[in-house]
């Protein structure tokens, strides 16, 4: 029964340094953060432990212009954010979603509001939507980051990337898209009837068309976004 000793505990579940940068992940969930007189943007509510002098400050609606509080506003945009800054180590996680670290080279990703953890202060961000997308996929809003810097994205289990080519376009399910390329241009694509109101539809009235090249990222989970004020 040695193998159940707390100490076998304690060694089996402790921090390890891996020195893999500013994100580095502890396990499949939990993302450590370290912190060296720098800043960085959390989801609200998603910090788990901290150790050192770090200082967590709410997002102030206006802190990032006129033009995002209104996209945001007007996207129905849900996610807070909280800027955590100073010396130490932060452990980041939310509701059991499985973590995934990108380091941005010069690239564009453009990323579901619901599935952002954690980014670098100095990596440019704007908030990206569709036309009727709040009404037809639930409230979906994106966020798209360029420039250089880490991103940590989240999803429920295991994601999985898909090639895009001109030839070949990518339909999913907009409650199971994680993530795309910049590149791509996405398409509202429905099939709306009367069926469907009743209750007597397929249950896939509402899909996303990706065309272009480049990927997309979905996992398997449909997950309802609802406006939050966390």
């Amino acid at each position: 029964m040695s193998r159940y000793t707390i100490d076998n505990f304690v060694t089996s579940t402790s921090q390890q340094d891996l020195n893999q940068g500013v994100f580095e992940l502890e396990n499949d969930r939990i993302l450590e953060v370290n912190l060296e007189h720098s800043k960085i943007w959390t989801r609200t509510v998603s910090m788990v432990a901290y150790r050192g002098n770090i200082k967590f400050t709410r997002e102030n609606l206006m802190e990032h212009g006129l033009s995002r509080m209104l996209k945001r506003a007007v996207s129905g945009e849900g996610t807070q954010l909280t800027k955590a800054e100073g010396s130490g180590k932060l452990y980041l996680a939310h509701v059991g979603k499985k973590i995934s670290v990108l380091n941005l080279q010069g690239d564009s990703l453009i990323v579901n509001g619901n599935n952002i953890l954690a980014f670098e202060a100095d990596l440019g961000w704007d908030v990206k939507f569709m036309k009727m997308a709040a009404w037809l996929a639930g409230g979906l809003t994106n966020i798209q980051f360029e420039g250089k810097g880490m991103v940590a994205i989240t999803s429920h289990y295991d994601p999985l990337t898909l090639e895009v080519t001109p030839e070949h376009p990518v339909m999913t399910d907009p409650n199971a898209t994680v993530a795309w390329s910049g590149s791509l241009t996405p398409e509202i694509k429905t099939d709306v009837s009367l069926k469907t109101f009743l209750g007597r539809g397929s249950g896939e009235s509402v899909q996303l068309k990706f065309t272009g090249k480049g990927f997309v990222v979905v996992q398997p989970y449909e997950e309802v976004y609802y406006a939050t004020t966390e």
